[in-house]
């Protein structure tokens, strides 16, 4: 028997590759993330817009993420924002075409094809950047700018664009906006106990990616850390390869950990950032009304952004709640205990300052930048 439902998702599934199979990809997307697939009439005025406004553009700009449109409800990536913005603040002359959810990959290989011109824009880690500006793998240092304020800070401050911006623009990036998503969390696989305090790490086999100060890190606060491909991760915790791993709550609700997992811990050690970045030869290429246009455009979903953080957060936390995980928020002195074992300020972290910053007086610039409230306000957890 076929239900009003089943009928709904029939008719949205048909408008949808109508639309697809007539070259209007993005038209799709957008009328799918409008929630008027269900109608005919809705979606073809939906394409018959976005036809127009690419007619009528001067510049295309595809935009290429990891992540399906829809994740923005819990991990704010904010990708049909900065589409709507850029078009909007350069008055139509840019027209975005977006390549979610991983259909030109993911990660470093978008990051290669930026560099390359393949394609004008695209997010990824802020890790990715640490090739070209060693500075950048600083955010790795726990405690640092493990919140989301002093991550916020830091991205957006002076400095960051005085030593970072050149290094990334001398090998071809134009840094669009920083994302910001949620610190890095402890999360523990089903089964296993609460994590609160360092000393409950003792005996854990933490997950880590290839990261060498995040290995240090779980290594230094008592876990047992264990490098895993992202793509086996999930099989590692259902076996009990690894017990535990430290992706954002969004993350974890986005990549289908929610059924695996027994509790969550809010250590906010190490912020889970991202990036939006573009071609530099692209950009340079554009008329300066039309580069003020896409800057401002970044700007105005990095204001969107910030804002998203805490609402995204609830609702991931609601769906991992219904699942049966449990949360742990930490108090001052809890979290004082975390840094205390494995914090920056430490003489360990002294060869990943001097090497990653350049040297100590640096590395000082950098944390107080980090600790110096800029113009933007972003909730913690």
């Amino acid at each position: 028997m076929t239900t009003a439902k089943d009928g709904l998702k029939s008719a949205e599934r048909r408008n949808f590759l109508k639309l697809a199979s007539t070259g209007s990809f993005t038209a799709a997307l957008v009328a799918g993330a409008g929630g008027m697939l269900w109608s005919s009439e809705a979606a073809a005025q939906t394409a018959k817009e976005e036809k127009e406004r690419e007619r009528a553009a001067e510049h295309i700009m595809t935009v290429a993420t990891a992540y399906v449109l829809g994740a923005s409800r819990s991990y704010p990536i904010m990708q049909l924002d900065l589409k709507e913005n850029i078009q909007n603040a350069t008055n139509g002359k840019v027209y975005v075409k977006l390549a979610p959810g991983g259909q030109l990959g993911a990660g470093g290989a978008l990051v290669q094809k930026v560099q390359g011109g393949t394609i004008q824009a695209a997010q990824h880690s802020l890790s990715n950047f640490a090739p070209f500006a060693s500075t950048v793998d600083l955010i790795n240092m726990p405690y640092l700018c493990g919140s989301n304020q002093r991550f916020t800070n830091l991205v957006n401050s002076d400095f960051w664009k005085s030593e970072v911006h050149p290094k990334v623009e001398a090998n071809g990036f134009k840094a669009l906006f920083y994302v910001n998503i949620d610190p890095r969390v402890v999360a523990v696989r089903k089964g296993g106990n609460a994590v609160t305090s360092p000393g409950d790490m003792a005996g854990v086999k933490f997950r880590v990616p290839g990261s060498k100060m995040l290995q240090q890190y779980y290594r230094m606060v008592g876990a047992n850390p264990t490098p895993v491909a992202w793509g086996e991760t999930p099989s590692a915790i259902k076996q009990g390869v690894a017990d535990a791993l430290d992706p954002s709550v969004g993350a974890l609700y986005v990549f289908g950990f929610k059924d695996i997992l027994s509790h969550v811990t809010f250590t906010q050690a190490v912020p889970d950032s991202q990036v939006y970045s573009c071609n530099l030869e692209w950009f340079n290429s554009l008329p300066a009304d039309v580069q003020d246009g896409v800057m401002w455009g970044s700007e105005l979903t990095a204001h969107q952004n910030l804002a998203k953080v805490p609402s995204a957060r609830a609702y991931a936390m609601a769906e991992l709640a219904k699942a049966g995980v449990q949360f742990h928020a930490l108090s001052g002195d809890q979290l004082g205990e975390w840094q205390e074992a494995g914090g920056y300020q430490r003489s360990e972290w002294d060869s990943f300052k001097t090497e990653l910053a350049g040297s100590m007086d640096n590395f000082a610039k950098l944390e107080e930048a980090a600790g110096t409230q800029g113009k933007y306000y972003v909730h913690d957890a």
